[in-house]
């Protein structure tokens, strides 16, 4: 089984990419209750330093963990046989704002496996169109035997 994890999840680098539409924004508002005036008062946003209204900080997390599926996903083509479940996000940053019709792209780079413990520790890094680190973050996987 640490075989076959190793040479499934070792250097495992994936990408997932989306456009932030203001539909987006208004649906998570609409599941999340986060209805705050950064997210919401396009109005009131427009005389602040952004300018405008940005993304919430969590729906970003939702992109990150897209990107998590990726990597499961491709680790089973890699001939995985575990079941993987998200463990968390550690040093998770929002570091610059994210706008409705901004292209973002998150990649999940495996940067450590401990076999001993089923898990990985993989960076993430969410940029703009422009290239824009945008969120910065540690997601944490534990390996099931299945």
């Amino acid at each position: 089984m640490a075989d076959q994890l190793s040479r499934a999840v070792t250097g495992l680098v994936v990408s997932y990419a989306t456009t932030v539409r203001h539909e987006d924004i208004a649906r998570f508002v609409a599941l999340s209750g986060d209805d705050y005036e950064a997210h919401t008062d396009a109005e009131a946003m427009a005389g602040s330093r952004f300018g405008g209204i940005i993304a919430h900080g969590a729906l970003l997390v939702g992109y990150m963990s897209a990107a998590g599926t990726k990597a499961i996903r491709e680790a089973r083509l890699r001939g995985c046989t575990t079941i993987p479940v998200s463990l968390g996000y550690d040093r998770l940053r929002f570091v610059a704002p994210v706008y409705p019709s901004d292209m973002l792209t998150v990649t999940y780079n495996v940067r450590e496996l401990d076999l001993e413990r089923q898990r990985s520790v993989a960076d993430l890094e969410v940029t703009n169109q422009s290239g824009t680190v945008v969120a910065v973050a540690e997601h944490q996987m534990k390996w099931l035997q299945s």
